[in-house]
């Protein structure tokens, strides 16, 4: 399989629907792919549910979206920080819903989303408000949360470099929830910072195989 080479976010983005679900990697600003989104932002989509570490920083990527009131949910791990304030507002003021995941679990239930897993049961969480009224179980006398893999229409993912066939490989933590959701999205889109010919990345490089891609496209920021 081999992605499309988009010429600009726009057109990396293009075709997302309303209501989609849309997977957002970073944590915090590290590895989010802040062009993807200012391109989403233009594109209108609307009634999104979206899937990402933190619920933006400052006023600028994923708190920009938030800002135009187009996403009806967000699902993460920890939606306030010092900078968090366009979400603090929005929550408040009730205009966007918030389902809190422990960080592990976020990313295992993306993984299993990606590994074809119907359910499976985690200790993280049990006995807190997070999983009060969910099903549990004894296993090995300690007990466990069922937990359900979360599948993004899109995932949005930045990357340091890809190849032309969509092969992708991370700078240090910039890596971390990319991964994953490009195995849990219908659409993977990423923004990286440089575009080599295929067979310029050492094949025991890669991290996210092409197979996952379908859409790359350099970012303007580009050093």
């Amino acid at each position: 399989m081999r992605a499309r080479i988009c010429a600009d976010a726009d057109e990396a983005v293009a075709g997302i629907e309303d209501g989609s679900t849309v997977l957002v990697g970073g944590f915090g600003m590290a590895g989010m792919p802040v062009e993807l989104i200012d391109a989403v932002i233009r594109q209108g989509a609307k009634d999104l549910t979206v899937v990402s570490n933190n619920a933006g920083n400052g006023d600028t990527g994923l708190a920009a979206l938030l800002a135009t009131g187009r996403v009806r949910k967000i699902i993460c791990s920890f939606p306030r920080q010092s900078d968090s304030w366009v979400f603090d507002g929005l929550y408040r003021e009730g205009r966007i819903e918030l389902d809190v995941v422990p960080q592990g679990n976020l990313a295992e239930r993306m993984r299993a989303s990606g590994a074809g897993i119907g359910a499976f049961y985690s200790p993280t969480g049990v006995g807190t408000l997070l999983t009060e009224g969910r099903e549990t179980r004894e296993i090995d006398g300690r007990t466990y949360v069922l937990e359900y893999p979360i599948k993004g229409d899109v995932a949005l993912i930045g990357a340091h470099r890809a190849d032309r066939t969509g092969n992708l490989v991370y700078r240090k933590t910039a890596r971390n929830f990319g991964p994953v959701m490009a195995t849990a999205a219908d659409l993977v889109v990423a923004q990286v910072h440089e575009i080599v010919e295929t067979g310029e990345i050492d094949p025991e490089a890669v991290v996210t195989p092409s197979f996952y891609v379908e859409r790359v496209v350099r970012a303007v920021s580009a050093a």
